[in-house]
């Protein structure tokens, strides 16, 4: 049996605490077998894959990376013979001078902590063995059809030996529920890691400040981002990186990142590092030439409102849609103040006319996936924010060219977001090195430019 807390001297005992917590789960729950694999290698072209990266349930658990794995945890009468069983890859030495190191059973075994380790050629010959006679399959059924299909060939072996006495689990768990509920408060570990990962995320924003010019391209700014990232660890970039100039801001997702930033714009920069398997997010808005027009600073300065409104209702016992709810009724009243919709304040929010402006979340939960594992409603009531758990704070309004649309507006893309620790007393911005305000954003540009 594993250990019940981890060590200092430990740098993996905090996974061995996860698995800990999903063994007490399952035993709760009645005790069985689960079983986590790892992503696939994902081909690029002909001979080349895309850059490996573990699944993040996997990762969670183990804090294994390489390719080619599962783990088994089995239950049995109690916790005292519960074991976490690694497969991966074997060791190879050929394969280690083209690919690189591999840990091996044994290695891995030793380094990671797992009770038992064994090869992953072994595993759908020994699958069988280990459900036989156990009361449930801890598993996500649907999530890779692969998967699903050896799953199904173990049970059905099982079933075929049902005349020796062997039983199949006659419940199958989805193991991604229980994991969902403990990813969405982060341990000290991962708060740690997100802290750093949101430092390193800030100064590529202001190194993206600094940087930007009339007549320069999106994906030159786009290069400063990846550099900043990759120089300071971040392993990738959380998610392609939005760089939209003018017209392209209204476009929530755009990522083409291939148009000249004009004189006059804004550019919207939503583009976050990840360090050690999670996530940063944070978007800024600004002038390509370091100074907002009227509209702009107008539209500019709404959205930042919202964005205090919304962080202040960042608190532990608040539902995750309040934070939505007060973004929402200063955005409402901005867009009637500055005569881009009509009628009362109660009307616009209950015809949703708001949404030609705005028409997303204020919130999303953020960890090793950016739009991160976590259910945002228990039945019909929105989930309760608590100590350590992570979202973003991103209000937005997106006004688009239209005849019915002042002309000193269009093409107005603003997005201003961060990333809030929830504490005991209300929460913790981890991205606000990043300026925000338009005096501080105006101050760093002009310095850049005259320095």
């Amino acid at each position: 049996m594993e250990p019940s807390s981890p060590t200092a001297d430990n740098p993996f005992a905090a996974y061995r605490q996860r698995r800990l917590s999903l063994i007490e789960r399952m035993i709760r729950g009645g005790g069985g077998v689960a079983l986590v694999p790892t992503a696939s290698e994902q081909p690029r072209n002909r001979d080349t894959h895309y850059p490996y990266r573990a699944d993040s349930y996997f990762q969670y658990l183990t804090g294994f990376t390489e390719p080619e794995a599962a783990l088994v945890i089995v239950v049995g009468s109690g916790d005292a013979a519960a074991q976490s069983i690694l497969f991966c890859r074997e060791k190879n030495l050929e394969r280690e001078i083209w690919d690189g190191f591999r840990h091996g059973p044994d290695g891995a075994r030793e380094v990671f902590g797992f009770d038992a380790a064994h090869a992953i050629g072994e595993l759908d010959g020994k699958l069988a063995e280990l459900l036989a006679d156990q009361p449930a399959l801890w598993f996500s059924i649907g999530h890779d059809a692969g998967w699903d299909g050896r799953i199904a060939a173990a049970l059905n072996k099982v079933r075929a030996e049902s005349r020796t006495g062997k039983r199949a689990p006659a419940a199958i768990r989805d193991v991604r529920a229980e994991l969902d509920n403990m990813r969405l408060v982060k341990d000290d570990t991962e708060l740690a890691i997100m802290r750093r990962a949101a430092e390193i995320s800030t100064g590529a924003h202001v190194r993206a400040m600094r940087f930007v010019a009339p007549g320069c391209f999106e994906y030159e700014v786009e290069a400063e981002l990846l550099h900043e990232f990759r120089r300071h660890g971040c392993e990738y970039p959380a998610y392609t990186s939005i760089v939209a100039g003018g017209a392209n801001a209204c476009v929530l997702h755009y990522v083409g990142n291939d148009q000249v930033l004009r004189d006059g714009d804004l550019l919207l920069i939503d583009a976050g590092g990840e360090l050690g398997g999670y996530a940063s997010d944070i978007t800024r808005c600004f002038p390509v030439n370091g100074r907002f027009s009227g509209a702009q600073a107008d539209v500019y300065d709404l959205v930042l409102d919202a964005q205090a409104a919304a962080i202040e209702a960042v608190r532990p016992g608040a539902s995750f849609i309040e934070p939505h709810e007060a973004a929402l009724k200063v955005l409402a009243q901005g867009m009637l103040d500055l005569k881009l919709l009509s009628g009362s304040l109660d009307a616009v929010i209950e015809s949703e006319s708001y949404k030609r402006y705005f028409m997303h979340r204020t919130s999303h939960w953020l960890g090793k996936d950016v739009h991160d594992a976590g259910e945002y409603k228990e039945g019909e009531r929105w989930t309760p924010l608590a100590p350590g758990m992570v979202l973003t704070i991103e209000p937005g309004c997106y006004i688009r060219q239209a005849d019915d649309v002042p002309q000193a507006f269009w093409n107005i893309g603003v997005r201003i977001e961060d990333d809030a620790v929830v504490t005991a007393g209300g929460c913790e911005i981890i991205t606000a090195a990043a300026p925000k305000k338009i005096a501080d954003i105006a101050a760093l540009m002009r310095g850049a430019h005259t320095a």
